[in-house]
């Protein structure tokens, strides 16, 4: 007669708990619960309390999300921070598609340099952006040593200020990111190109369409899944970008480049106010599992 007791292995765990899963993913489980799971949940916890990094006492209340939806640099921070994103995805793209179509049309011209192309644009993606904000902090350095405006005086014009001006400096920061996130763009969009099916492409040209018509009417629409991929990468990318603004402006001059996630850095270790920056910090996570959520979902439609 069988018996109903659990069959141990020689280890002591019971057999379908070896033989399943469960008990090889428990060690990264653990991990993932320790390094993120709980830091969440404290942040939460303290998103709802008046804690400052200056005190241990703290009582609970809801007094710093009204104190970030009321506030006017909450939404400053949040216009800077769609001004950045639009313009780092826009130019993202339009950049990266340019050089991935020239790649693949120069690979089926055979022409020469496909290879060198390719890997220039792929330095950008391999330099920390701590590193990226410091290069270009000393590309737009505001003095005769900067390059940009040392470029500039050759052609007998004046100093610009990229940095120290507000207006110009959200667009140095906003051309900065677009320089690094280009070749995420290249890198998709370059397979993108590759999966259009080259009858196709050859019968639109039989049919009289030149190159822009069939760029238009058949290469993009070919390539609408990954084009929507590669837009909503770049979006949680850029959202998300706080080492390369932290090292090329901090935010300056004043708040003119403070995007929402320097914003949350800046209220805790700046301002030492805990109960308020984890509170901004809650809300950018929960824009941030929107934008997953899209995400995911587009995916999974496709598959």
């Amino acid at each position: 007669m069988r018996s109903n007791a659990t069959v141990l292995s020689k280890a002591g765990f019971p057999r379908r708990l070896v033989r399943g899963p469960l008990l090889w993913l428990l060690p990264l489980l653990v991990v993932l619960f320790c390094f993120y799971l709980y830091p969440v949940i404290d942040v939460v916890r303290y998103s709802f309390t008046d804690a400052k990094m200056t005190s241990n006492e703290y009582v609970y209340t809801f007094r710093s999300y009204i104190n970030v939806f009321t506030s006017q640099a909450f939404y400053q921070s949040l216009r800077r921070t769609f001004i950045f994103v639009s313009i780092s995805v826009v130019f993202q793209f339009l950049l990266g598609f340019a050089i991935a179509y020239a790649v693949d049309h120069g690979e089926r011209g055979r022409a020469k340099g496909t290879l060198v192309t390719r890997t220039i644009a792929l330095i950008s993606w391999a330099i920390p952006g701590v590193v990226i904000g410091v290069i270009w902090k000393i590309m737009l350095e505001e003095s005769p040593s900067g390059i940009f405006n040392y470029g500039l005086s050759l052609f007998g014009v004046s100093m610009v200020d990229f940095l120290s001006n507000p207006n110009h400096a959200i667009i140095s920061v906003s051309v900065a990111n677009v320089w690094r996130g280009t070749a995420q763009s290249m890198i998709l969009l370059y397979a993108g190109l590759k999966t259009v099916s080259r009858d196709v492409i050859e019968a639109g040209y039989i049919d009289g369409a030149n190159m822009w018509s069939r760029l238009w009417h058949i290469i993009l629409p070919s390539m609408r899944s990954v084009i929507t991929v590669n837009i909503l990468l770049n979006i949680i990318n850029t959202f998300n970008t706080f080492d390369m603004v932290m090292s090329l402006t901090g935010g300056g001059p004043g708040r003119s480049t403070e995007v929402l996630v320097l914003g949350v850095y800046n209220r805790i270790f700046s301002m030492y106010n805990l109960g308020q920056g984890s509170a901004m910090a809650v809300i950018l996570l929960f824009i941030n599992i929107i934008m997953s959520l899209f995400y995911i979902r587009f995916v999974a439609r496709g598959e």
